[in-house]
This record gives C-alpha cells, sequence and structure tokens, in this order.
C-alpha cells in the first residue's frame, strides 16, 4: 500500500478548524500516565498545525469502555500531559456527550494555535458501532479539515476514524494523514511491498490462529520466515514432533503443514526452534521465579512445556538476520515478562540491534518487549499499532488510510 495520500504537509490549515483523531490510548496507574510514548508521538503533527495557524481540535479513544463513561478512562490526564509537552494549555472538554454544547462552545471560542482536546470517544457508545453516522456527522460539525494520526486505530472502521472523513468531504473539506501515520505506512509498506533484500520476517506470539494471514502473505513477500514463541509448538507438532504440555492449537494443524509445503515450493526458508527452554508447569504469577531445563525438539519430554526458544534456535535466528537487509519482526520469541524466559527474545532483539538492515518492530508485544529490554533506540521503525500493523502485514487495507484524500 503505498502512500499517495494527502498529508499535512499538503493542506493549508490558516484559521480552519482541524479535527485530529490521535492515539492517546495510554496506560494509566491511580490517574496517572505510565507511559507516554503515543503522547510524544503525536506532537510533530500537532505542533505543525498549531505553526501554520490552525484551530487544533484532538480526539481519541481511551480504554475499552465496557461498562459506560467512568473518570478512570477520562482522557483528563492526556490533556494535562499535552499541555507540558505543548508549552501552552490545552482546553479539556470533559463533557461525556464529547460533542455536545461544551465541546460546541469550546471550538467556537478558539483562535489560530489554540488547542481543544475532547472527552474520550468511546464515552459515546456510538464510536464502535454501525449507527455511529449521528455521531461522525457530530465530530464533522466541529471543523473543516480532518486529520487521522492514529495509526493504532486505522484498521478500525470508527466515527472518528472513518465515518468523520465522509461527512467532511460531503461538506467540502480535507481528510489527510499526520505524520504519524505516513510514517507507518512508508515503513510497513515498502517492507511488505518494496522490501530491500534479503527480506526476514519474524514472527512469534502465542497463538497460529492470529497470524494465519499473515504467514501466508509474508512467505510469498519475504526470503526467510522465521517462527518462535507459543506459535511455533504447532508447527513442530504438524511435523510429527512431541511437544509435551507446550501451547498448541491442534485445528490449525493441517494449515501449518500447508503453510510449510507453501515455504518449500515458493523456494523460501521456513524456520522452527531446533530447541526448547522448558518448565514443568508454567509461572503463577507471570514472572515468578521458574526452574527451567533446555531439550532439543526431538527430545521433548511428554511431562513439560516449551516457553522460550533455546539458545541454538536463538543463535540460528540471529544468524538468519545478519545478512539481511529488510527485517520486520511481530511477537516475542517466548514467556517475554519473564527473566527467566526472555533470554530468546532478547538474543532476537539484540540481533536486529546489531544489524545495519531496515528493521521494523510490528507493534504489540513486540514493541513492548524492545522497549522493556532497551533496544528500541537500536531499531529503524517501531509500529505504535499491533492489530493495524498486523493486518497491514496481513495486505489488508486499513480503513483509516483508505479514508484519507488522496494526493
Amino acid at each position: 500500500m503505498s502512500l499517495n495520500k494527502k498529508s499535512v504537509d499538503d493542506i493549508n490549515v490558516a484559521g480552519k478548524r482541524v479535527l485530529v483523531r490521535c492515539d492517546f490510548n495510554v496506560p494509566l496507574k491511580g490517574g496517572e500516565i505510565t507511559d507516554e510514548t503515543r503522547i510524544v508521538a503525536a506532537l510533530p503533527t500537532i505542533n505543525k498545525l498549531i505553526k501554520d495557524g490552525g484551530k487544533v481540535i484532538l480526539c481519541s479513544h481511551l480504554g475499552k469502555v465496557k461498562n459506560g463513561p467512568n473518570e478512570g478512562e477520562s482522557l483528563a490526564p492526556v490533556a494535562k500531559r499535552l499541555s507540558e509537552k505543548l508549552g501552552k494549555e490545552v482546553n479539556f472538554v470533559s463533557d461525556y456527550n464529547v460533542t455536545g454544547e461544551a465541546a460546541t462552545k469550546a471550538v467556537e471560542e478558539m483562535k489560530e494555535g489554540d488547542v481543544v482536546l475532547l472527552q474520550n470517544t468511546r464515552f459515546r457508545g456510538s464510536e464502535e458501532t454501525k449507527n455511529g453516522e449521528q455521531f461522525s456527522k457530530e465530530l464533522a460539525d466541529l471543523a473543516d479539515v480532518y486529520v487521522c494520526d492514529a495509526f493504532g486505530s486505522s484498521h478500525r472502521a470508527h466515527a472518528s476514524v472513518e465515518g468523520v472523513t465522509k461527512c467532511i468531504t460531503a461538506k467540502g473539506g480535507e481528510n489527510a494523514v499526520g505524520y504519524l501515520m505516513q510514517k507507518e505506512i512508508e515503513f510497513l509498506g515498502n517492507a511488505v511491498e518494496n522490501p530491500v533484500r534479503p527480506f526476514v520476517a519474524i514472527l512469534g506470539g502465542a497463538k497460529v490462529a492470529d497470524k494465519l494471514n499473515v504467514i501466508s502473505n509474508l512467505l510469498e513477500k519475504c526470503d526467510t520466515l522465521i517462527i518462535g514463541g507459543g506459535m511455533a509448538y504447532t508447527f513442530l507438532k504438524a511435523k510429527g514432533l512431541e511437544i509435551g504440555n507446550s501451547l498448541v492449537d491442534d485445528s490449525k494443524l493441517d494449515y501449518c503443514k500447508e503453510m510449510m509445503e507453501k515455504a518449500e515450493k515458493l523456494g523460501k526458508k521456513l524456520l522452527l526452534p531446533v530447541d526448547s527452554v522448558t518448565v514443568s508447569a508454567f509461572p503463577n504469577p507471570i514472572d515468578a521465579p521458574v526452574e527451567v531445563e533446555t531439550y532439543g525438539v526431538e527430545d521433548m519430554p511428554a511431562d513439560r512445556e516449551g516457553c522460550d526458544i533455546g539458545p541454538k534456535t536463538a543463535a540460528l535466528y540471529a544468524d538468519a538476520v545478519k545478512s539481511a537487509k529488510t527485517v520486520v519482526w511481530n511477537g516475542p520469541m517466548g514467556v517475554f515478562e519473564n527473566p527467566t524466559l526472555a533470554e530468546g527474545t532478547i538474543a532476537v532483539a539484540k540481533a536486529l540491534a546489531d544489524t545495519d538492515a531496515t528493521t521494523i518492530i510490528g507493534g504489540g508485544d513486540s514493541a513492548a518487549a524492545v522497549n522493556q529490554l532497551g533496544f528500541a533506540d537500536k531499531m529503524s521503525h517501531i509500529s505504535t499499532g499491533g492489530g493495524a500493523s498486523l493486518e497491514f502485514l496481513e495486505g489488508k487495507e486499513l480503513p483509516g488510510v483508505v479514508a484519507a484524500d488522496d494526493k
């Protein structure tokens, strides 16, 4: 998917009301933000629009909001942190209706360069539903121009992501993408559609089911596909190996066989673990001390559970990365939340940090792992969207990207 979309550099916002969909879905603990990565990622676009004289209206969801609006999922802490980061007051509209009278009044009083933040879009309840048309219209009524900079939500056809763009178009306004979206699409898009070769893809995580289409799509695009994490054991079982009590999806054994055949037919390397770090019982809590034993995949005892790739596998995978020119990684190699079971993930992260290749981390747990383990600054790009980057790697079109105007 190439970025032939209008960006904030292609639009004139002077004196105009600009609605920006950000991804401020930040982790909170006791009302305090524990990781501000997503706020920092939104700053270049916001600063650009302020500088160009736009009246900047920000909106975002936060959390799942299962039991209706609540102060625990209000965007108030984001407004506070954002004011500090921008060096100017962000006017927070705390109204749970999001686009009601308070929002209308706040927007009417805006001057060029002012910033307003609306309340959590999911407080409306119609953000994610099929009948979000009224909400889409109300959001569009507040603005002249719309900018999507929320890659993490761009795979969802929600009112504040896709619905609003139709209403903006209907009133003669423009829809563009922000700098964050632009960067995501360029990195992920180039990696998948036009990679510098050799192109190595690394997939981990727990379940094969989560990555069915990704595996199939990447096999067609990459030169080497590396499989780790819990999903590797379904592949190993499909090869007829004993996997003990390891995580397995028996309904996907035939699929794994098909993928191994597909790799062979296409002349692609498909690398699976050759050894495994095992436990007698899964740690509880997840980061509790645990005793481990390492076995070759041919010798796995029936009463053990594989929870990380072994040292021989880590060396094999690191070697495959050495000669790569493009590497995409999505999903950890084991239970990285446990220090004893994080070695495989650390080894892969280190291999990526040491290579000259373009290294792209596809959001979610792999982004968390790279950040936690201290390798973030060594990667070319860390995606801000787990689900969105996965769908991108599947080759799907993302509603939030498609909805932006073409150049």
